[in-house]
C-alpha cells in the first residue's frame, strides 16, 4: 500500500487561489492581500504565506518587497516561453510512453481519457477539458520514471491551465483541434512512432501558443 497525506492547509489555500487565477476571477496584475485572504477563509496568516509561496513557485503570483503578492501578467513573450518549454517536457513523456508501454492494458488510462475529452467536447465543458489534458501527462509519469521531471510539470501545470482555460475560454471551438492532435498524439504512440511523436507535439504546442497568444489580444 502506497501512503499518500492528504493536502496541508497551505495546498488547499494554494489550489483555491490558483483555481480562482486560472479562470480569472484574479485579474492579471491583481493584488493578494494576506489579511484579506485569512479573514475570507478563516485561516491563519502564516498558512496563506505558505499558500503564496506555492504560488509564486507555480509562477502564478510573483511576490514583491513592499507591494506584496500580484497575480502574475500574461504577455506574449511569457506564453511563447512557457510554450518551447512544455513542448520538450511533453516530447519527453510522449517519447518514454512510446519506448516503454508493454501490452495494451498499458495504454488503457489513455484511452480512457480520450473518452472523457470527447464527452467534455460534447458537453463544451472546459473545466473538465482542460483538467483531462494535463491528466494525459499524469498518465505518462509512470513510463518516464523521472522525478525531476515530474515535479517540474506539476509546478508548471497551473500555469499552463491559465493560458488553456483562457484560450478554450474565448474559443471553445479549438476543443476540437486539442482532440484531434492527442488522437494523433495516441496513434503515434501505438505505432512507436518517436519522431512523429515529436512533428504532433510541437505542432500542439505551436497552435496552443498561437491560440493563447490570439486571445490575449482579444481582451
Amino acid at each position: 500500500m502506497t501512503f499518500k497525506a492528504p493536502d496541508s492547509l497551505s495546498e488547499q489555500i494554494a489550489h483555491y487561489l490558483a483555481d480562482r487565477i486560472i479562470r480569472g476571477e484574479l485579474k492579471p496584475g491583481e493584488r493578494i492581500q494576506e489579511l484579506k485572504v485569512t479573514q475570507s477563509l478563516n485561516v491563519s496568516r502564516g498558512s496563506v504565506r505558505e499558500a503564496l509561496l506555492i504560488l509564486e513557485r507555480r509562477h502564478l503570483i510573483v511576490i514583491l518587497p513592499r507591494r506584496g503578492a500580484q497575480v502574475t501578467v500574461l504577455d506574449e513573450h511569457n506564453v511563447q516561453s512557457l510554450c518551447t518549454l512544455m513542448s520538450e517536457m511533453y516530447i519527453l513523456l510522449g517519447n518514454a510512453v512510446a519506448e516503454r508501454w508493454k501490452v495494451q492494458a498499458d495504454l488503457a488510462p489513455f484511452l480512457v481519457i480520450q473518452q472523457r475529452l470527447k464527452v467534455s467536447l460534447q458537453r463544451q465543458d472546459i473545466n473538465a477539458f482542460v483538467d483531462d489534458s494535463f491528466n494525459v501527462m499524469r498518465a505518462a509519469f509512470p513510463f518516464a520514471h523521472n522525478p525531476y521531471l515530474q515535479e517540474t510539470v506539476e509546478n508548471l501545470q497551473p500555469a499552463m491551465s491559465r493560458n488553456y482555460y483562457l484560450a478554450l475560454e474565448l474559443r471553445k471551438a479549438s476543443m476540437d483541434e486539442y482532440l484531434a492532435h492527442f488522437d494523433e498524439l495516441l496513434a503515434a504512440v501505438v505505432a512507436r512512432d518517436l519522431a512523429q511523436v515529436r512533428l504532433v507535439l510541437t505542432a500542439y504546442c505551436q497552435r496552443s501558443c498561437e491560440l493563447v497568444v490570439a486571445a490575449l489580444k482579444a481582451r
